[in-house]
């Protein structure tokens, strides 16, 4: 496992939707992500580990309107309780970032004024159901198949989606 120091070894988080209190899953997560860190550290390894909170989208705009409060007021208030209980768990992140950050606004500025230049991401469009719930995004196929998916579709109802502004990635 170890990288003989080429590389760092990298380990993030999911970026969390700080649209209300952190939960199990949340602290789960960051656990398991830290013990990673923790660990590629006592190998002597250079590691970098990254939490922070996801502050935009469909999600945080209802939380907010639910709590009577702009986007931005409900992700100050909870993306200070995510850092604030990461300390209180001893969880040893390199850094925090969140997503209404200007820093993580230029870089990600810079990254997609590459993918666009090279012809990686197009403008395209998409038919199909999803939930904001869970921001999952199926096909019309799938939605009516019984299974799995009606588990879904039960727990977060679908909405059928137009989108003719969508953009695509080339992978």
């Amino acid at each position: 496992m170890n990288n003989n120091g080429n590389n760092p070894y990298y380990v993030t988080t999911p970026i969390y939707y700080p649209n209300g209190e952190p939960h199990l899953g949340s602290v789960y997560t960051t656990v398991i992500c830290d013990v990673l860190a923790r660990y590629h550290r006592l190998l002597g390894e250079p590691t970098y580990f990254l939490t922070g909170t996801d502050e935009h989208g469909t999600k945080m705009a209802k939380a907010a309107a639910a709590e009577n409060a702009s986007p931005q007021a409900l992700a100050d208030k909870y993306s200070k309780v995510f850092a604030d209980l990461w300390e209180e768990l001893g969880i040893t992140n390199d850094d925090f970032i969140r997503t209404s950050e200007s820093r993580h606004k230029q870089a990600v500025q810079k990254i997609v004024q590459k993918m666009l230049a090279s012809g990686d991401i197009y403008l395209g469009s998409y038919e199909g159901a999803r939930t904001v719930r869970s921001v999952l995004v199926a096909e019309i196929a799938d939605v009516v198949d019984e299974g799995v998916n009606r588990l879904l579709i039960d727990i977060c109802p679908l909405q059928r989606a137009f989108d003719d502004d969508i953009f695509a990635l080339l992978i």
